[in-house]
């Protein structure tokens, strides 16, 4: 498909598109992500993530599994718009500035255009993603800090301003890193299809976007799994003062190499079905420009 300038969706249109992708995304893949955190951050509660989600289904009901569900749902509308807008709008910068007389984006600027957007949405991740764990791991009453996610963000506000709800800034950063692996493989995968198969664009969109989600989580996990515990970390007696130390922590209390795999298979589960249904929301969005 040619990329040439008059080609192109205007830079606004991926803010849009990422709207729809969010709510998708949201909709499909929160049940996943709780189980996910809730064996990523606790020691000894589960044996896995079938009798997590038993375990919380029974002691709390379905809602349990929709725990922290506001603030992704809000959340993933915002990450998702900035996300793919701004990977929207670094895909044009690098193609009119550095390939400008290739009529395809090179594997390369996929890869850095990818890159950039990780870290820009970060910083709406950053917060976002604090509340959702910490709402995501209240078991109990005995376990209840908040009341909500508005009560959440309100003490940890109070406790030291934006320093506490940023927190999690430079693992969010590190974890999204991959999206070197997430975007560049969403290139070589969709250009496969193209090149290989009769499938339509909306085929084609979902089974790269859930291929190319997989290929993120696979190498991503760890940095996620450390982004999570430093997010739970206690605001008042902080555990974690560096990343190195919350590095150290899974390895060494938390079952050595597998302590950063924990939660792996309800991610992967979830990985495909929600970011497939999200991309194919997201491209079709953008083909309506």
């Amino acid at each position: 498909m040619s990329e040439n300038k008059k080609d192109l969706p205007p830079r606004y249109a991926g803010f849009i598109a990422g709207v729809f992708s969010g709510v998708m995304k949201n909709a499909v893949g929160h049940p996943f992500d709780s189980v996910k955190v809730r064996l990523q951050t606790s020691s000894g509660r589960f044996t896995g993530p079938l009798d997590c989600t038993i375990k919380t289904l029974k002691n709390e009901g379905v809602q349990g599994l929709y725990k922290g569900f506001t603030p992704p749902l809000v959340g993933w509308v915002l990450m998702d718009s900035v996300m793919l807008g701004s990977l929207h709008v670094y895909r044009r910068f690098v193609k009119e500035n550095f390939y400008p007389q290739e009529t395809k984006l090179p594997l390369l600027g996929h890869c850095t255009a990818g890159l950039l957007s990780g870290w820009t949405v970060s910083f709406v991740a950053a917060p976002i993603e604090t509340l959702k764990a910490r709402l995501q791991v209240q078991y109990d009453a005995n376990s209840r800090l908040y009341t909500g996610p508005i009560d959440c963000a309100i003490k940890l506000w109070k406790h030291d301003g934006l320093r506490t709800l940023y927190k999690g800034l430079i693992p969010t950063m590190i974890f999204r890193t991959n999206f070197i692996v997430w975007w560049g493989s969403y290139e070589i995968i969709t250009n496969y299809f193209q090149d290989n198969t009769s499938m339509n664009n909306a085929a084609i969109n979902f089974w790269a976007g859930g291929l190319s989600a997989t290929c993120f989580w696979i190498t991503a996990y760890p940095a996620d799994v450390v982004k999570n515990v430093i997010m739970i970390d206690n605001v008042d007696n902080p555990r974690f003062k560096k990343y190195s130390d919350a590095v150290k922590y899974v390895y060494n209390e938390r079952g050595g190499l597998k302590g950063f795999t924990r939660g792996f298979v309800p991610s992967i589960l979830r990985s495909f079905p929600a970011n497939a249904a999200a991309l194919a929301a997201f491209e079709f969005i953008m083909r309506l420009f």
